[in-house]
């Protein structure tokens, strides 16, 4: 067997590792704990077998190589976004949502127990959860934060990303002020243009109101 026919052959069973981790039922009923970890770790191999094999001179050597060493390095991603996700289900208002793609967290507040109607001051209430989440960010460094706020389509494109933008800085103040390197912190105001539901109804509406705070992990 050629080299080029091992390492189609290696990223071929890679391929399927991949597919068998993000179809398998108990993962799709969310009920393996593991399950972000075996993703991460599918995933790693796949994209460590392709950069290994593009760096080396021995393309299946280096396929194998970097397989083994992107599987680990994303099992390690994907146990530290569960563990993470735990705590912070664990820990904050039952009105904040948190959704573990496999690759980030997001924290999604609506921005109506966030702040009063046209106002950038976090209300009491919030503000320990925002605590919370930096304390969750120190434990887990090795990450970069997105400060995404978003409103829904009411008032003029212009003042909603203005005020979009505003209100991310306050989130982002208080992650520093509780003791996130104000270097991890990306803040970005969106306005109306990436909405979550129709903005035809109130409720749609509500939830489009949200300030994300997205982990990606470096």
């Amino acid at each position: 067997m050629t080299r080029a026919s091992k390492f189609a052959l290696f990223l071929a069973g890679a391929s399927l590792l991949t597919t068998t981790a993000c179809t398998d039922p108990a993962m799709m009923n969310g009920t393996d704990p593991y399950q972000r970890t075996k993703e991460g770790a599918a995933l790693g191999t796949v994209l460590g077998a392709i950069t290994g094999a593009a760096i080396s001179k021995d393309k299946g050597k280096g396929a194998v190589i970097g397989g083994i060493l992107g599987g680990v390095t994303g099992a390690a991603i994907g146990s530290d976004l569960d563990k993470q996700e735990a705590e912070l289900r664990g820990s904050l208002d039952n009105r904040v949502a948190i959704t573990n793609t496999g690759d980030r967290l997001i924290v999604s507040m609506p921005q109506d127990i966030l702040f009063e109607i046209d106002s950038t001051y976090v209300q009491p209430v919030l503000r320990d959860d925002l605590r919370t989440v930096a304390t969750s960010l120190r434990r887990y460094p090795n990450s970069t934060v997105q400060v995404l706020g978003h409103t829904d389509n009411t008032g003029s494109a212009e003042y909603n990303f203005d005020l979009s933008q505003r209100r991310a800085a306050a989130v982002s103040s208080i992650l520093i002020g509780a003791g996130v390197s104000a270097n991890r912190i990306q803040t970005i105001g969106r306005g109306e243009d990436q909405p979550v539901a129709t903005n035809l109804t109130p409720e749609g509406r509500a939830r489009n109101r949200r300030v994300d705070i997205v982990i990606l992990p470096n």
